[in-house]
């Protein structure tokens, strides 16, 4: 067998994982705790159905191991699809004002994919951003790390005006610090602000960077604009930025609720019950005659091989399919795949991986589909 040389990048990826996976003994004390919560722990937070998602050093040297003897991952045959954004129609998405509690607007709603788990939702008279990141990098520096297989679809300074910012945990792929600080200063140049709604224990990380305009929430609990309600739900992960704060602040998937649509942003997460708990908590607030459950869900597809480590922590898009269903989404949208390379399947594996999924379960393109990386979907505002 002939032995491939180490390459810089190969022990750069090593060095990232281990920061990443390490140190759990090191956790702080959690100053959130509430001990009548049982996904609270003193030392931070755990998943309703699996604990915490805590692997072993050794799983993560074999894991690392056995993908560099195998070359994984191997190069993508298909680049991820690009289509230049349609910015006029971006920009002329009518927003409500600031102060109104309409929760609805005169233009439709409508989705665009910017990458990875990035999205602009044009809803509710709000346009709202999930997880941004605009960095060449997933990474806590931008030297060595994933880097970005394709631009972002939309670059940040061509964004209309960003209302809502969510997120869903503190992963260097979902919550980029760069990004973050840019979309707070934008706001402050236009004479404005963006709202940041965060898990538990996040809103630190952004006092620190001198933003304060961020509301940290629980599992279940909710907070308003502008006639929008935002719910924070559970799904399976865990959270880091370092070695010392493993699962120290919370994870979780979002829940939107306004007048013309009610969508879900799944973030990151392994497949769990927890979909299904969403669906039935909120069963009042989404009955048929007040137009039903969600109009549309954003899951994450991408992220999953090897299934032996991953399985706990990232759907794959057989598991996508099933949230979908859990969820009772009229539509989904496969987002976290195509723009980072994260783990050993190649980048253009998840939409071959997910038609054959859809087909087994009798799911076709028109109930949940891809997008391009720029790609506007117009959708049908709910009956009202």
């Amino acid at each position: 067998m002939q032995i491939k040389p180490l390459l810089p990048m190969d022990i750069a990826r090593a060095a990232i994982v281990f920061v990443a996976f390490c140190a759990a003994s090191l956790a702080l004390a959690n100053p959130y705790y509430d001990p009548g919560k049982p996904h609270h722990t003193p030392e931070g937070f755990r998943n309703n159905y699996s604990g915490a998602v805590q692997k072993p050093f050794s799983e993560l040297v074999r894991w690392q191991w056995e993908s560099w003897r195998e070359g994984l991952p191997k190069p993508a045959q298909t680049p991820t699809p690009q289509v230049a954004p349609d910015l006029p129609r971006l920009q002329s998405y009518q927003r409500t004002a600031p102060g109104s509690t309409a929760g609805q607007s005169a233009s439709p709603p409508a989705i665009t994919w910017v990458g990875h788990a990035s999205l602009l939702v044009q809803a509710g008279g709000l346009n709202v951003l999930t997880d941004p990141i605009f960095s060449e990098r997933a990474s806590p520096v931008q030297l060595f790390g994933p880097k970005r297989a394709v631009p972002p679809g939309v670059a940040l300074d061509d964004l209309p005006p960003i209302d809502v910012v969510l997120i869903s945990h503190n992963h260097y792929d979902h919550l980029d610090r760069s990004s973050v600080v840019a979309l707070h200063q934008r706001a402050l140049a236009a004479g404005s602000s963006t709202v940041f709604l965060v898990p538990l224990g996040q809103k630190p990380w952004f006092t620190a960077l001198g933003i304060d305009s961020v509301v940290e929430l629980d599992w279940w609990q909710q907070h308003a604009v502008r006639g929008v309600d935002f719910v924070l739900t559970p799904v399976q992960h865990w959270s880091a930025r370092g070695v010392a704060d493993r699962s120290t602040t919370l994870w979780g998937g979002w829940a939107v609720l306004g007048q013309d649509l009610h969508w879900y942003f799944g973030g990151d997460a392994g497949y769990s019950k927890d979909f299904l708990d969403t669906r039935l908590r909120l069963a009042t607030r989404q009955t048929e005659a007040l137009g039903g459950g969600f109009d549309i869900a954003l899951l994450p597809v991408g992220a999953y091989a090897p299934r032996w480590f991953m399985r706990e922590q990232h759907m794959n898009p057989e598991e996508a399919v099933q949230a979908h269903l859990d969820l009772g989404a009229r539509r989904s949208v496969g987002m976290h795949w195509g723009t980072f390379q994260l783990t050993d399947e190649p980048l253009d594996q998840p939409p071959q991986d997910l038609a054959d999924a859809k087909r087994a379960r009798q799911v076709d393109d028109a109930h949940f589909f891809l997008l391009a990386i720029g790609e506007t979907r117009t959708l049908p505002a709910r009956p009202r």
